[in-house]
């Protein structure tokens, strides 16, 4: 490729490829892990080339360098020129000034992002370089945080925490090539990412819009979540195919204070056990719906070291549940649960509840409820069940 017909870029983006992935289990690096047909690298660097044009540098385990060689030009295709592999360090920050030494000479903005957000879409890398073109030093692309925050101390909450001065970053993180190379010069420790480094040594950062399919691949679950935006956005003879998830809880009589079951109170009842408030209900609907969007299980996400979950009721889970799978590219069509139980007695207060569940999940939910004529831990009157089908489809 030749100088005359391609201009030379003024822009380098670093992808950081050289971490381990213990916590993602799945026996490689994590940027080496298969997603579809392709690695978590090879679709990360679809969105890098999909971006502005920019001189690419990888950065790969050691042992890794001629594997993600390989997966670089494959994706740069005739941009392939513009692709280099370097050997990563012992941390993520080593790693960084290993690909910062490969950077061209007459390159002006450095980009640093982590191949981790494999999905993060070609827009993201546009705005942070308008923004650097405009004449900020440090950008960094962000999200609201929509999560409540607590302080804690230990499993002890201690305080809340105000939302609305936080924001979650993600990468590319863009820099003026000066500004970059001089704080990575008088480093003297790691930072947690690289505009923490630059605001450490006095720039100011500033932060444009991030993108929901930008988040960070750590662990099964990310990467389960991963599949499914890759899913979604696959072809299926030009229409959108739903999905359909099962879902089952079971929770034993035995808690304090009021029951609560499908989203509601049932004063005189005997309260269900769990880290939550039991809703066995709103536990299987959202066991239901993730599973539809291929997002693991309610385990995953509302463990029960989840400490501000402890109590909670069925609108939190819901609408966190909500919130997941929109995130993750689908759009939730219809549930429908059956209630196992002896006591209480749904049929006065069903349309009370299906009203409650629809409203918390953003989409018709429907319950039934049936005895086992006195089969079985729910035919005795020991505890309920729920079962749920959930339906979503991509968007």
């Amino acid at each position: 490729m030749s100088s005359e017909l391609v201009p030379v870029p003024r822009t380098a983006v670093i992808v950081v490829a050289a971490g381990s992935g213990q916590r993602l289990g799945a026996g490689a690096p994590k940027a080496f892990v298969g997603l579809d047909a392709h690695t978590v690298l090879r679709h990360a660097l679809a969105g890098v080339f999909a971006a502005p044009l920019a001189q690419v540098i990888v950065v790969a385990p050691e042992d890794r360098v001629g594997d993600a060689l390989t997966e670089a030009r494959e994706a740069a295709g005739e941009r392939h020129d513009l692709v280099s592999v370097v050997a990563g360090g012992a941390t993520r920050q080593e790693s960084v000034a290993a690909g910062l030494r490969a950077v061209w000479p007459d390159v002006e903005r450095v980009l640093v992002h982590d191949a981790a957000r494999a999905l993060t879409p070609p827009h993201v890398f546009a705005r942070v370089i308008a923004a650097l073109e405009s004449g900020k030093d440090a950008v960094l692309p962000v999200l609201p945080v929509v999560d409540t925050v607590k302080r804690v101390d230990g499993d002890a909450v201690r305080e809340a925490v105000d939302r609305s001065e936080l924001a979650a970053a993600q990468t590319p993180q863009g820099f003026s090539r000066k500004i970059l190379d001089a704080a990575y010069a008088a480093a003297s420790r790691d930072h947690t990412d690289d505009a923490a480094l630059v605001q450490s040594a006095g720039t100011a950062v500033w932060t444009v819009p991030g993108d929901e399919r930008g988040f960070k691949i750590t662990t099964p679950a990310d990467l389960d979540r991963a599949r499914a935006v890759l899913g979604a956005a696959a072809p299926s003879r030009g229409v959108p195919m739903p999905r359909v998830g099962v879902g089952t809880d079971v929770h034993a009589f035995g808690g304090e204070g009021d029951l609560w079951l499908a989203g509601v109170a049932w004063p005189g009842e005997r309260a269900l056990h769990g880290h939550s408030d039991g809703d066995a209900v709103a536990h299987a609907i959202v066991d239901a719906v993730l599973a539809a969007a291929g997002l693991g299980d309610i385990g995953t996400h509302f463990g029960t070291e989840e400490v501000q979950y402890a109590g909670a009721h069925a609108d939190v889970f819901l609408a966190r549940t909500r919130e997941l799978v929109t995130a993750a590219g689908f759009e939730i069509g219809n549930v429908s649960v059956q209630v196992q139980a002896r006591r209480p007695r749904f049929a006065a207060r069903r349309a009370e509840a299906e009203s409650v569940l629809s409203t918390a999940l953003g989409a018709p939910v429907s319950v039934s409820a049936t005895t086992t004529d006195g089969l079985g831990f729910t035919g005795v009157g020991e505890g309920v069940a729920a079962f749920a089908v959930a339906v979503v489809f991509p968007r």
